[in-house]
């Protein structure tokens, strides 16, 4: 291959020696056609986005001219846990894919070789979290797909004149191709789909895969080289939304909020009225004393499966505006997106994941095939969002952090909206203690009940002890840390029926954002504080327009403890021969010793009515 010179004087211009041996390497590994290096320009976006679109990784829609659509192959649409591995020299990460790093390293290259001949190699360069900010941190990407680098430049801001002006050579480490095509241009050698993470040299290696979660370098692949550094460093890289929730006379409060996969992440930070900042991966640092956050990205590749008009309005507006938006596995027909939740399906006749389909089309395992995959997609940049906070999306040394939200999806354990009792008994009872039902994000079986502490379980890159024990320090360290706080949309009753309306999340984060400053009393459970019947029935009112009823508040708050005993047994069971911090165990005894007080007492089902209000 000959690198043409504009592309050379591109890279020589960086002045950085080790970048050029790092890019030199792959060029001579990979054997690609071409080169492509991105600097910041608009120039350089519009050639990538017209190169996907001519490849065929993306089509144009006929809605809007910034719209275009995505598919993956039909068994590439989540992450791969199974093929995706820690690389380390012998250390074992408890719930986490490991490998040999040697080993490892062998066969991604292996793999690697000559991939991209008679393809262009794209090299591109960005920032996660705010340039020029102490959060800041560079990522050099190489990819042959403009489909993913298309989405990396939507999602997180261009850093070509910071590597320029860079003095450490330190930086992330990206490296990825889509290999062989098939005929609808997706990965086609997925038995040889491999994301292999290598902590010591920072670098992710990905390929025979299209679909974000695995390809998008900076996205999930880079959240495990985030959370190392985070560990070591003594600060928090978390799987939380940032927003702003409107308080009285004109305050805003910022918290973050750590849910799994399709348990009402997206849609919290999106709240109709509240302040957008970021809706997937928070950086979070003690900055003069005071936690203080950022959005680590620039943009959302968020899961369109039921997203509508009437509860989803934010995401929906942008959806249908003429802001640029790449949709992914959706369906397709007559140049037009669809997906479950948007008016207009069921249709008779489209093109989705699986190719042409129609009504009960089957796969070749004899599964019926959704018009609209589960894990569909779309992304779009923050920009596009009304909702956007302007001023805090790239404040250099972020907002200050008033709270921390945990939310998982569970039937009959935690009510709808919980306060812990401070810094330790939040980290470990609502955050090293989360669990959910398992979700399309990732392959695998769904409605399965998994702990997940934090949310962050499949991205793990540091033993857990080590990760909980830098969340406790982290939180000492200062005089008044994050309330934390615990939310559940997925309460049921006894018939399956759902306690809780999907827009009810509104009245829970103006209750937060008023505990968070003491401005709202509350009822002490064993579990922690809850609210009291008056306050929300008010907020119900000023915030929805409704009626709260007494009978939904004691259904919604009544404390379930023979299930919330079993969920505590779960999870020690889940931490049992890992080497954790010792507050771990002993919130766990003394929660438990509160809950077996309380069912002496009032019973098995405590009504929050029968409890005294603080």
């Amino acid at each position: 291959m000959t690198i043409s010179q504009t592309e050379m004087a591109k890279l020589e211009a960086l002045d950085h020696p080790e970048l050029m041996e790092f890019v030199e390497r792959y060029i001579d590994l990979m054997e690609p056609e071409s080169l492509f290096v991105c600097t910041d320009s608009e120039e350089d976006y519009q050639y990538i986005r017209k190169r996907a679109i001519e490849e065929g990784e993306e089509r144009q829609l006929s809605d809007f001219p910034l719209h275009t659509v995505h598919f993956d192959n039909y068994h590439d649409q989540a992450r791969d846990k199974k093929n995706t591995a820690i690389l380390t020299d012998g250390e074992e990460i408890p719930f986490i894919n490991t490998k040999d790093r040697k080993e490892g390293l062998e066969e991604i290259q292996s793999l690697m070789k000559g991939i991209m001949r008679d393809r262009e190699m794209i090299v591109a360069f960005f920032s996660l979290g705010p340039r020029n900010s102490p959060f800041s941190i560079l990522g050099l990407q190489i990819t042959d797909s403009p489909y993913v680098a298309h989405s990396e430049h939507i999602l997180y801001r261009t850093a070509y004149e910071e590597f320029k002006g860079m003095e450490r050579p330190r930086f992330f480490r990206f490296v990825h191709s889509e290999g062989e095509l098939d005929e609808r241009r997706t990965s086609k050698n997925l038995d040889k789909r491999r994301i292999y993470i290598d902590l010591k040299n920072e670098t992710v290696y990905t390929v025979n895969t299209q679909y974000g979660g695995n390809t998008i370098g900076l996205k999930k692949p880079a959240f495990r080289l985030t959370i190392r550094k985070a560990t070591d460093e003594g600060w928090l890289s978390e799987h939380m939304f940032l927003m702003g929730v409107n308080g009285p006379d004109g305050r805003v409060s910022y918290f973050t909020g750590a849910f799994p996969s399709m348990c009402g992440k997206t849609s919290t930070c999106m709240v109709p009225g509240e302040r957008l900042v970021g809706d997937d991966l928070s950086f979070i640092r003690n900055i003069g004393g005071e936690a203080r956050a950022v959005n680590v990205e620039n943009g959302i590749f968020g899961i369109i499966h039921g997203i509508n008009q009437v509860e989803d309005p934010t995401i929906c507006r942008v959806l249908n505006s003429p802001a640029e938006v790449i949709f992914s596995n959706i369906l397709v027909n007559d140049g037009m997106p669809y997906w479950s939740g948007k008016p207009g399906l069921p249709l008779d006749v489209g093109e989705n994941h699986g190719g042409e389909w129609y009504p009960k089309k089957k796969d070749k395992e004899g599964n019926e095939i959704p018009p609209s995959h589960k894990n569909a997609r779309f992304t779009v940049r923050l920009s596009a969002f009304d909702s956007l906070d302007r001023d805090a999306i790239d404040a250099e040394n972020g907002v200050p952090l008033k709270g921390m939200i945990f939310g998982g999806r569970a039937a009959h354990t935690w009510p709808p909206v919980c306060e812990a009792f401070g810094w330790e008994h939040g980290v470990i009872m609502k955050g090293a203690s989360l669990e959910s039902e398992t979700t399309a994000a990732t392959l695998g079986k769904e409605g399965v009940m998994k702990f997940n502490p934090m949310a962050i379980l499949d991205f793990m890159s540091v033993p857990i002890g080590r990760y909980i024990g830098n969340y406790l320090e982290f939180g000492k360290k200062m005089d008044n840390p994050p309330r934390i706080f615990a939310v559940n949309y997925f309460l049921r009753d006894d018939r399956g029926n759902f306690l809780n309306h999907k827009s009810d999340k509104a009245v829970w984060l103006k209750w937060i954002e008023l505990r968070a400053h003491g401005d709202v009393g509350a009822i002490e459970t064993p579990i922690g504080h809850i609210p009291i019947y008056d306050d929300l029935k008010q907020l119900f009112k000023e915030v929805l327009g409704r009626e709260y009823s007494k009978e939904d508040y004691e259904k919604q708050f009544t404390i379930n403890v023979p299930e919330l005993l079993d969920k505590i047994g779960r999870v020690e069971e889940a931490y049992l021969g890992m080497d954790v911090p010792e507050e771990l165990f002993s919130q766990m005894e003394e929660e438990k010793e509160r809950l077996k007080e309380a069912m002496n007492f009032y019973g098995e089902r405590i009504s929050p009515f029968s409890l005294g209000s603080l």
